[in-house]
């Protein structure tokens, strides 16, 4: 299974976001900046994480992004699931199969896919920012603000 952009970016605003201080946003245009994906659509799958209820956006000039839910309450399985949809790894419509009906590779498939989001679910958005993960997102919080600081 490959993951799509919208559930890969999701996945890397999640991350960045759990290394944001309390009481402290992040914008778009800076999530943009450390991973290189266009503002259009990170601001797509902001809005996104934010309908279920994982981000929490505010909004003007001085507002940005934070995480709204725990990291350890967010199971990764749950993550690539909502944001995946319902995947099928085989389409036996299109084209159609003559086998459709008769053939045991979806099921068996839709069995692999089942398991796989069980095991995804053994691991929370905490456990993918453990060390070193969140040594870089350290590097990376601090980068913007210290460049933002230099005089001009």
């Amino acid at each position: 299974m490959q993951l799509t952009h919208f559930t890969d970016f999701g996945l890397r605003i999640l991350i960045y976001l759990t290394g944001v201080p309390d009481g402290e946003v992040v914008t778009i245009k800076e999530i943009s900046a450390q991973f290189n994906v266009p503002q259009n659509h990170l601001n797509k799958i902001a809005n996104r994480l934010g309908k279920l209820g994982w981000v929490e956006a505010t909004p003007g000039r001085n507002g940005g992004l934070r995480l709204n839910i725990e990291p350890a309450s967010l199971l990764l399985g749950d993550i690539l699931q909502t944001l995946e949809g319902h995947p099928a790894l085989v389409d036996c419509e299109k084209p159609a199969c003559a086998l459709k009906g008769n053939c045991n590779l979806k099921r068996i498939l839709d069995l692999g896919l089942r398991d796989f989001f069980a095991a995804m679910n053994q691991y929370s958005l905490a456990d993918l920012t453990q060390s070193p993960t969140s040594d870089v997102i350290a590097r990376m919080h601090f980068q913007p603000r210290s460049l933002s600081a230099r005089p001009h």
